[in-house]
């Protein structure tokens, strides 16, 4: 219960990947949110058995850290630009768009937007230190508190996407080409953040 508490809780941070998510239900279809859905969570279940293993230790290293946190960005910056570029060339209803071609290519899009931030196993080797401390869990019960946390991941999401589904056909395209350069600009200025701060960190 604790897991799952902290877990939608850490869900009210609403970042770049929700919203790559309700574009994906809003612009194309219901699955293909769905498969966000599914592709989110399943980074999440890897990075938190990455943290309870330990593996996130790795990216305390120096020059591991700046290497992956250059390459990520530069993979969230490419996203960003093919999002404003798509939002030029959307003209159909939101009802017409393709759907279930594209399943596979929606699962993909979303867990490498996902898996290429390095913050994440980072913050999850953090949070499940500083419970075992402050809880004294054992690996079992670590375990069960991860599995709680990305449970949440797939309840907040799923949701989301169910109501963003229900509002699609009311939305015009106007505010989906807007929504798509929102998406876009907030991949590119936060990759180059990431970027700037991956350099001057490990400088």
């Amino acid at each position: 219960m604790t897991g799952l508490v902290t877990g939608l809780t850490l869900q009210l941070a609403i970042g770049p990947v929700f919203l790559f998510i309700a574009n994906l239900t809003l612009q194309k279809s219901f699955l293909d949110g769905v498969v966000g859905v599914f592709a989110v969570t399943a980074v999440d279940y890897l990075y938190i058995t990455l943290a309870i293993l330990g593996v996130g230790k790795l990216l305390e290293k120096k020059h591991v850290r700046k290497s992956f946190g250059i390459i990520s960005s530069v993979i969230l910056i490419a996203f960003g630009v093919l999002f404003i570029y798509g939002a030029s060339t959307i003209s159909a209803p939101t009802s017409t768009l393709s759907e279930t071609p594209t399943l596979f290519s929606s699962f993909l899009s979303v867990f490498v937007l996902t898996i290429t931030n390095p913050m994440t196993i980072l913050f999850f080797t953090g949070l499940f230190s500083a419970k075992a401390v402050e809880y004294h869990y054992t690996k079992h019960q670590l375990l069960i508190f991860g599995l709680s946390v990305g449970l949440a991941t797939f309840l907040f999401m799923g949701t989301a996407v169910i109501l963003f589904s229900l509002l699609k056909e009311s939305v015009p395209v106007p505010v989906i080409q807007t929504l798509n350069t929102l998406v876009g600009s907030l991949l590119i200025v936060y990759g180059l953040i990431r970027i700037k701060t991956s350099i001057n960190k490990n400088a």
